[in-house]
């Protein structure tokens, strides 16, 4: 693979490998050898140093002392400080995006729910690339939630989460197939109760969503832990 774009090549770099730690194809615990991905990169160690740094303050990557960078490992804390955090948050951003837009204004997140709808119908929860079609079609309607709510904080704050979220995410989807569904009704509910201007359904249906979700990753670390 080779990349283009110099001033953003460690970003594009941290992009790749972090698409491959949230698909698992880097496991937990699986060192990166700088050397290793500058070659198969075609880009200078350098710029994967940055783009390891990158990795590392998005959680997905920790840095050791003569050791270098290994997958980060998801454990029972790990997940439920994230989600804590996460909940909320999701739970502010629906309730700006209420207190700024009503009724007709919020056509668009009913399209935009209407599309992820299209992407799980048209998908076959065994396709490899399943999961991440999904995930990158949830997070599409976040991000026209940012535009309704102009935020530039919330929505950095959010997109900093973006990774972490959605390697837990992709863990949910890729053990439990009937996720899929799940997921499907959660953002019919949610596109109902932004369309009745319904705040607190709209943040109960998040945090129901978002706990059940948190549930699943913590069964799986628990059958690990006892495997």
């Amino acid at each position: 693979m080779r990349f283009q774009a110099p001033e953003s090549l460690s970003e594009q770099i941290a992009q790749h490998l972090g698409q491959r730690i949230i698909t698992s194809d880097l496991k937990p615990g699986e060192r990166i050898q700088e050397l290793k991905v500058a070659g198969e990169l075609n880009v200078s160690r350098g710029s994967v140093r940055e783009a390891l740094l990158i990795l590392q303050r998005r959680h997905l990557v920790e840095i050791f002392p003569r050791r270098g960078a290994v997958v980060s490992s998801l454990t029972p804390d790990i997940v439920n400080s994230l989600y804590d955090i996460y909940i909320d948050l999701l739970c502010m951003l629906g309730r700006k995006v209420l207190e700024r837009w009503s009724g007709d204004q919020l056509a668009g997140v009913m399209s935009q729910v209407g599309e992820l709808q299209a992407v799980i119908d048209a998908l076959n929860s065994s396709d490899g690339d399943a999961a991440e079609q999904v995930i990158d079609a949830g997070f599409g309607v976040m991000r026209y939630a940012y535009r309704l709510v102009e935020n530039p904080f919330l929505e950095e704050t959010l997109e900093n989460f973006r990774p972490a979220i959605s390697r837990t995410y992709y863990v949910a989807l890729d053990n439990f197939r009937e996720e899929f569904g799940e997921t499907a009704r959660f953002f019919k509910q949610l596109g109902e109760a932004a369309a009745s201007g319904d705040s607190e359904r709209l943040q109960a249906s998040i945090r129901a969503f978002a706990e059940h979700q948190r549930q699943q990753v913590l069964a799986l670390l628990q059958d690990e832990a006892e495997a």
